[in-house]
C-alpha cells in the first residue's frame, strides 16, 4: 500500500522534463516501513529526484528519486521509499556516470521455499485504479512502439505479488511483520502470467526472486526483504 500512497502522478510525461516517456521503465524499488500505515487519516507525501545517472550515448538515463511519506497530523515517518526509473533512450546528455551499488548477491543453495501465484489477463487494468496512468500498460499501440508485445503488468504490481508470496510463505499474512523490501526489475510481465517466487530465509532476511514459469524468465532478480521473526 505504501508504495501507491502520495505518487506525484506520471510527472515524467511533461515535454518540459525532455524525456521520452514512451521508453521509461521502472527499474529498481525499495520500500521501508517505520511503522504500520494508519487504516485512516491523511498522510503527507514529498518527492524528491536524488541523482540523474547518464549511461552514455545510445544507452539510458537512470532517474533515482526518493519519497518520504509522513503523517499529516502528527508529522511521525511513516514509510521511505526508493526508485529508479529507466529512461531508455535519454543516455549520452553529458551528466555523471558513477558506479552503481552492487545488488543484493542471492544465495547460492537452492531456494528454501517457492509459491506461485496467478495474475489475470486484466491485471494491468485493475492495478492501474492506483494512480498509474502510464499507457504502457493499457494502450496496446503505446505498448508496441515501446518495444512490447501487449501491454505489460506494472513493476509496483509484481512486486506486490512477490510481497504476497512473502507475506504468505513468513509472516502468516500479518503486515505488521514486514519491515523492508528491496528489488531489481529484470523483465516484464505479461497480465495472466504465473509468478513464481523462489525464497531464501537467512534470520530475519529473506533473499528473494521472481520467475514467470511460463516463459522461463526471470522478471525481479537480487531480492531482498526483512521481517520480524
Amino acid at each position: 500500500m505504501a508504495a501507491v500512497l502520495g505518487k506525484p502522478g506520471f510527472w515524467l510525461r511533461d515535454p518540459a522534463t525532455g524525456v521520452n516517456w514512451k521508453k521509461v521503465v521502472h527499474g529498481e524499488q525499495g520500500i521501508e516501513l517505520h511503522k504500520p500505515l494508519p487504516t485512516a487519516g491523511t498522510i503527507l507525501a514529498q518527492t524528491r529526484v536524488t541523482e540523474i545517472i547518464d549511461k552514455g550515448i545510445g544507452r539510458s538515463a537512470l532517474i533515482c528519486t526518493q519519497r518520504e511519506l509522513s503523517d499529516k497530523v502528527t508529522g511521525e515517518s511513516l514509510a521511505t521509499l526508493s526508485s529508479t526509473t529507466i529512461a531508455r533512450s535519454d543516455g549520452g546528455f553529458g551528466g555523471p556516470s558513477v558506479p552503481q551499488p552492487q545488488p543484493h548477491a542471492l544465495p547460492e543453495r537452492n531456494p528454501d521455499t517457492s509459491c506461485n501465484l496467478p495474475t489475470v489477463s486484466q491485471a494491468a487494468l485493475i492495478y492501474r485504479l492506483s494512480g498509474d496512468l502510464n499507457p504502457l500498460h493499457a494502450d496496446p499501440i503505446i505498448a508496441q512502439e515501446a518495444g512490447f508485445d501487449a501491454p505489460i503488468l506494472h513493476g509496483l504490481c509484481t512486486l506486490g505479488v512477490a510481497g504476497h508470496a512473502l507475506l504468505k510463505t513468513y509472516c502468516d499474512y500479518d503486515s505488521a511483520r514486514f519491515k523492508a523490501i528491496n528489488v531489481r526489475f529484470s523483465a516484464p510481465v505479461y497480465p495472466g502470467e504465473t509468478i513464481q517466487t523462489d525464497m531464501w530465509r537467512d534470520g530475519g532476511v529473506i533473499s528473494f526472486r521472481s520467475t514467470v514459469p511460463e516463459r522461463n524468465v526471470t522478471v525481479l532478480n537480487n531480492g531482498r526483504a526483512e521481517i520480524d521473526l
